[in-house]
């Protein structure tokens, strides 16, 4: 199935690892760029991982906090954030998806990074506040500066000294050289995006946003992934504890199917994995209790972003790696 999405020409190339009781499977294969000009891709090339920025860098920071009691999960953001619009919100919400804020930013991506972040608190909670998930980048956006007034440096670089150099993901940056980088799309007022975060917020905001932003190599994921396998007592970054409760719903009902930060899913035996994806074909899917891992990289969004055929492939895969992999 992996390899149907590069001979339909779902995505240009695709870059995996799978993970089975210590024993690894990898393959890179496909085209790293389809223009200007056709590249082959090669491995330990960079993508831009979108939203596995959200999972790796901003949750992991954040749940460090909390384990040191500098913030509290069921604390108001606005005890963090004094300009938060509603005093109900709490950094659960934010974490789960669940916080309901909704609204419009007129102008946005002609607005400068102030502009915008200023503007985020413009918006307001919707009706379905704590009932529903409802995934946004906004929460996430909130978390990073809530880690901005703890750390008193922007997230990104926060990320980096906290996640990034204690796990040795040494091939990981925000700011990579693009001949480092597996282009994304084909931009009319960008041009090629390449070695520049795709995701137009993330890019006007730039290091002090948490939800995207991120580059990394399959190697790096994979010691990521490698890293919440684990389980040993003198675990860096994180305690035991606290990985084990992210494969347990978080929600503020306990029902909706979300952990901190991470998306759930159930193997056959009905134990949660950890998912997460990104907008530009990224997936991580991880099962503690069984051992095993799912990274998949690609580069969906190039040559443009048109591309819903990848996103009903990649539930299948996923289906399909949950009835397979024992």
């Amino acid at each position: 199935m992996l390899h149907q999405l590069v001979e339909e020409k779902i995505v240009p190339g695709v870059s995996y690892a799978m993970l089975h009781h210590g024993n690894l499977q990898a393959e890179v294969f496909g085209k790293s760029q389809l223009i200007p000009v056709e590249r082959n891709l090669k491995p330990g090339l960079l993508y831009d991982v979108a939203s596995l920025t959200k999972v790796i860098g901003t949750t992991t920071v954040i749940l460090k906090l909390i384990e040191e009691g500098k913030i509290g999960l069921d604390m108001p953001v606005q005890e963090y954030l004094p300009h938060f619009f509603d005093t109900r919100v709490t950094v659960r919400h934010l974490l789960t998806h669940t916080s309901a804020i909704t609204g419009y930013i007129q102008n946005r991506d002609s607005l400068t990074a102030q502009q915008l972040l200023d503007a985020l608190y413009t918006l307001h909670i919707g009706g379905w506040f704590g009932k529903k998930v409802v995934y946004t980048d906004i929460g996430m956006i909130f978390l990073g500066l809530i880690i901005e007034k703890v750390y008193q440096k922007p997230v990104q670089k926060v990320i980096t000294m906290e996640v990034l150099q204690p796990l040795k993901m040494n091939e990981s940056t925000f700011t990579p050289a693009p001949k480092d980088c597996v282009p994304t799309e084909l931009s009319a007022s960008r041009g090629l995006i390449c070695g520049q975060v795709h995701d137009p917020k993330a890019n006007i905001i730039g290091e002090r946003c948490g939800s995207a932003g991120l580059f990394t190599s399959l190697h790096d994921v994979l010691k990521f992934a490698m890293w919440i396998l684990e389980t040993s007592p003198t675990k860096k970054v994180l305690r035991e504890e606290t990985i084990t409760e992210l494969f347990k719903d978080q929600t503020p009902t306990g029902q909706l199917g979300r952990s901190l930060g991470w998306d759930l899913r159930y193997n056959k035996q009905n134990k949660a994995c950890l998912y997460h994806t990104g907008f530009t074909g990224t997936f991580l899917l991880i099962d503690k209790v069984s051992q095993d891992g799912l990274v998949v990289l690609t580069n969906r969004v190039h040559p443009n972003s048109a591309n819903d055929i990848f996103l009903a492939k990649r539930d299948q895969i996923i289906a399909q790696y949950l009835q397979e992999k024992d």
